[in-house]
């Protein structure tokens, strides 16, 4: 098992920086029952000039707050006071390559009338490649996506990541590294915690909002493709089209970006290495370190 926390590690609760072994959580909390409640992924890293930099801790914080009020979670916190305490909790942990993990949790209240209050937890741990370094052997999931007419899709919240963990479980069990979801009408979505982008014929597609999280990674792909000069398009992908593609690859906070081996077994026509989604790759390590592109070109 991971290890994320020992004697001395230090998070944040609702204001305060406490030991994570003498943290506590109601257990008649509406989140630990129900799954009602709202997080984010985070990283933070050490950059070329060895300074600790957070990637991109105001759209997170942002979509924390959206995610909350879609749930109808109060949230009295401010964007400029959680990304302060998220550097003091890395700092106090002594850590600079960290994923974090904010989760704005509900009290106790084990019935359904709204919450007059909401607790706040920030959490941080060293994590080594998500999904590995390999390129992935896919998987497409007998499970599907929730309906977005059911769920709030857009929000980061707890309870849609049975859905997630169930999707990753089954292609574990298969032998595979990872599952991709459809969504209610059989469209390519996304990963259990990752966006989806294929190249064909030098461009990328990717699926379009509706059925998706809007990944903060997903938004840095069109912004390194814009830069790079590489059109994206949003639209309905089938499977049988994706199986196509000449290279596929997952994006997320925790994923970064990595390449795909396969679908189903089914290779790509591209080799990695010369793939659109290998330059992406690059872009991107060098965004978050600080990096210039020619000098990362041997980080990944």
């Amino acid at each position: 098992m991971a290890h994320y926390y020992d004697k001395d590690t230090i998070l944040y609760l609702d204001g305060a920086l406490v030991k994570a072994s003498e943290a506590k959580i109601d257990l008649y909390s509406q989140t630990m029952h129900y799954g009602y409640g709202v997080f984010e992924g985070i990283r933070s890293y050490r950059t070329q000039n060895g300074e600790t930099r957070i990637f991109k801790p105001v759209e997170h914080y942002v979509r924390l707050e959206r995610s909350a009020k879609l749930l109808n979670l109060p949230y009295t916190y401010s964007v400029e006071e959680l990304i302060e305490a998220t550097y003091q909790v890395l700092d106090k942990n002594n850590l600079q390559d960290a994923y974090i993990r904010p989760l704005v949790y509900a009290p106790a209240n084990m019935s359904f009338v709204p919450n007059t209050e909401s607790h706040i937890t920030i959490q941080v741990w060293k994590m080594e490649p998500f999904l590995g370094e390999k390129l992935l052997r896919v998987m497409s999931s007998s499970y599907q996506r929730p309906n977005p007419k059911g769920f709030h899709i857009e929000a980061k919240a707890c309870g849609h990541y049975v859905n997630s963990i169930l999707a990753s479980q089954e292609a574990k069990a298969n032998g595979y590294d990872e599952a991709l979801l459809t969504d209610m009408n059989g469209n390519i979505a996304e990963g259990p915690g990752a966006n989806v982008f294929y190249e064909k014929n030098g461009q990328l597609f990717t699926p379009s909002l509706g059925n998706i999280l809007p990944g903060i990674t997903r938004a840095t792909v069109f912004e390194l493709a814009a830069g790079l000069g590489i059109q994206v398009t949003e639209k309905r992908i089938t499977t049988e089209e994706l199986k196509t593609a000449d290279a596929v690859f997952f994006c997320g906070t925790a994923a970064e970006v990595i390449g795909w081996d396969s679908l189903d077994g089914s290779g790509f026509a591209k080799n990695w290495n010369d793939s659109l989604g290998r330059k992406i790759q690059k872009a991107y390590m060098a965004l978050v370190t600080e990096t210039s592109i020619k000098e990362t070109i041997n980080l990944v």
